[in-house]
This record gives C-alpha cells, structure tokens and sequence, in this order.
C-alpha cells in the first residue's frame, strides 16, 4: 500500500517525503475534523461500569 502511495507521487526522493508528510496530516486532521465527531454519539464513553 505505502509503496503504491510511494511510486505515484511525483518528484524526486525529497518531494516524496514532504508529499507523503502531508498527505498523513491531511488524514489525520480528516479524522479529527469529521470522523471522530460523527463516532463519538455511538460510544458509551459517559457510561461509567463501577458503581
């Protein structure tokens, strides 16, 4: 997978590296931004198990 991303990016090594970096933010800040808010609802974190 990591070596598909790798080979299609353009530019030289250098380029790859910045490229690959903020490709990972990109995912990262999309997580946050949107996929952990909309999962949040469905998760029993105000449950509390010890009484």
């Amino acid at each position: 997978m990591y070596g598909a991303i790798w080979r299609v990016l353009p530019g030289p090594t250098w380029l790859k590296a910045i490229e690959a970096l903020i490709l990972a933010l990109a995912v990262v800040a999309a997580l946050f931004l949107w996929v952990f808010p909309a999962v949040a609802p469905l998760l029993p974190f105000d449950q509390q198990t010890v009484e």
